[in-house]
């Protein structure tokens, strides 16, 4: 008979979700977009991550950290709670001070940093790599460039320290967090930034609220 595997103990964690002012957001979709479809765009993909993120059985909660009145009110809807951005230093310190606010209710909470623009998320693939990183004290996944990263896990009294944006995948390793390394998760690692990775999430089919501002010209 084989080694018996250890057993890993369900963790809920608590999802934190930066979001910068939509006015500001996706610049690089120019190419895709004007700047008021941007806006429609990106706050469609905040809310297909969200609503995704929140059906995820290993997820107990999300706390979306923006300072965008509008994206708050229609986050708030589905469910998640609003960090006010009170650093507004970037998004390291965004996702650092919603951790913060998350431990400072809960502080055996464990928390992931999960990026904003996911809108073709699915539920049970997101609880794969939730599960995962449930091993490690902190873990992250790299994005489908191979480069950045959507997601940053970290235990219970293990400190986030998110050092996201560019070669960041590069980064977490280097400061100590495990690459999860799994295959059939690309919905969680299929952000979108450019008019190709837009056709590249609409490919895996996206949400609902992505889906309305259509795909050949989007109008949200």
């Amino acid at each position: 008979m084989g080694a018996m595997q250890p057993q890993v103990t369900p963790v809920a964690w608590t999802l934190v979700v930066p979001l910068k002012p939509l006015r500001r957001a996706k610049s690089r979709l120019a190419d895709a977009a004007g700047h008021e479809e941007r806006q429609g765009l990106a706050l469609a993909f905040a809310q297909d991550t969200v609503r995704a993120a929140l059906a995820c059985e290993a997820v107990s909660g999300v706390a979306v950290v923006t300072d965008d009145r509008r994206a708050a009110r229609e986050l708030a809807a589905l469910g998640a709670r609003v960090v006010p951005d009170a650093p507004a230093d970037g998004l390291n310190a965004a996702l650092a001070h919603g951790a913060a606010q998350v431990r400072g209710d809960a502080p055996g909470a464990a928390v992931a940093a999960l990026n904003a623009d996911l809108p073709a998320l699915r539920p049970e693939e997101l609880a794969r790599v939730l599960h995962a990183a449930s091993r490690f004290p902190r873990a992250f996944l790299r994005d489908a460039a191979g480069m950045g990263t959507t997601l940053l896990s970290a235990l219970p009294g293990v400190e986030l320290a998110p050092a996201f944006g560019g070669p960041s995948g590069a980064r977490h390793l280097a400061s100590g967090a495990v690459e999860i390394t799994l295959s059939g998760v690309e919905s969680v690692r299929q952000d979108v930034d450019t008019g190709a990775d837009l056709t590249a999430a609409l490919a895996l089919g996206v949400g609902p609220f992505t889906a309305r501002c259509g795909t050949a010209a989007p109008r949200c």
